[in-house]
């Protein structure tokens, strides 16, 4: 039998309210795009498996959290078992970028004693015509911020892929350098479910995980 998932990562997707959130997550996971989509309440949970190397399968499950403020005491408690996170913004609305420094030092403050590997994501990059943040400036953002930085539209699927995908390559590099170790309590990274086969010994020996035939 093949490998089903080598590792499952957990991801937050955080941001303001309407920049796109739960549009980019449905367009990623379910390939579709909602013209009208309702404000998440709380939490919302969604999954998708991707394949980083030929024969390596990550499962991904993505937290999509309300932007609105009544609700943040909700999205708090889920920082610390992400592994990864995408800080959204719209490009149409620069409020929504200058808060993205709020956004990141909230995750910052709930993660201890784990970090999260965050990609900075420009959404709605579609309507160029009314964009309000210029991407050199947001490639500066996240420069200083040491993440990486693309423009996505969920609308017409432009970067979502490459979004989610980049982030997940980012973080199994880390794990597999034992930079990000499993840790029993921390839902961030689990070892995955691989029937007849496992983690290559160097991994086996950095996760401190048994090999399980």
């Amino acid at each position: 039998m093949e490998t089903i998932w080598l590792y499952q990562f957990r991801l937050i997707v955080i941001g303001d309210s309407t920049v796109g959130k739960s549009c980019l997550i449905r367009r990623f996971t379910e390939g579709r795009f909602a013209q009208v989509s309702d404000p998440t309440v709380g939490v919302d949970f969604f999954s998708r498996l991707v394949e980083i190397e030929p024969g390596k399968r990550i499962k991904l499950q993505i937290w999509d959290t309300a932007g609105q403020e009544r609700f943040r005491s909700i999205t708090r408690a889920y920082y610390r078992n992400s592994v990864g996170g995408l800080l959204l913004f719209d490009i149409t609305n620069r409020r929504s970028f200058q808060n993205v420094h709020n956004w990141l030092e909230e995750a910052q403050s709930h993660v201890q004693p784990h970090g999260i590997v965050f990609l900075l994501v420009g959404h709605k990059c579609d309507l160029e015509a009314q964009r309000q943040v210029t991407q050199q400036e947001a490639e500066k953002l996240a420069q200083a911020f040491g993440m990486r930085y693309v423009e996505t539209s969920a609308r017409d699927a432009i970067n979502v892929e490459k979004a989610f995908v980049d982030l997940t390559k980012d973080i199994f590099e880390l794990v597999r350098s034992g930079d990000i170790k499993i840790q029993d309590g921390w839902e961030g990274v689990k070892s995955g479910f691989v029937p007849n086969t496992v983690h290559s010994s160097e991994e086996v020996t950095k996760s401190g995980r048994q090999c399980f035939c």
